[in-house]
């Protein structure tokens, strides 16, 4: 469970630095409280897709990983970013990517803040 909590965490930095760097994510709120809560909301959203999702796709498009030498991996991010985005709307999250291509730069950004992020913090049991 510690290391549930502390991947969702780590997913809400990740998401928040992707919503610092990035004008066309959008993140909103009448209030920091509600920000970060809606924040965390949508990092267990994104938790969720990538636990369920991905991996689905990921042997779907296992081809495409050969032949691209990985870089679809990059599409693959986009992809379940953009369901996040989607998801968050369907549950009335402030949460919003706007457009394919942020979705990618997103993606990359959410990568590497989230993998320093897992080196960082504790690991859980």
């Amino acid at each position: 469970m510690k290391n549930f909590l502390v991947k969702t965490i780590a997913n809400a930095g990740a998401l928040a630095v992707a919503v610092w760097l990035l004008d066309k994510i959008t993140l909103t709120g009448d209030s920091t409280f509600k920000k970060v809560w809606t924040l965390l909301l949508v990092a267990l959203v994104f938790g969720i897709v990538n636990f369920l999702v991905k991996p689905i796709v990921k042997v779907l498009t296992f081809p495409l990983f050969i032949l691209t030498l990985g870089l679809i991996t990059l599409v693959v991010n986009a992809l379940m970013l953009m369901l996040t985005s989607w998801l968050a709307d369907k549950l009335d999250l402030s949460f919003h990517v706007e457009g394919f291509w942020t979705a990618v730069l997103g993606g990359l950004i959410i990568s590497v803040v989230s993998w320093a992020l897992n080196v960082v913090l504790p690991e859980g049991d």
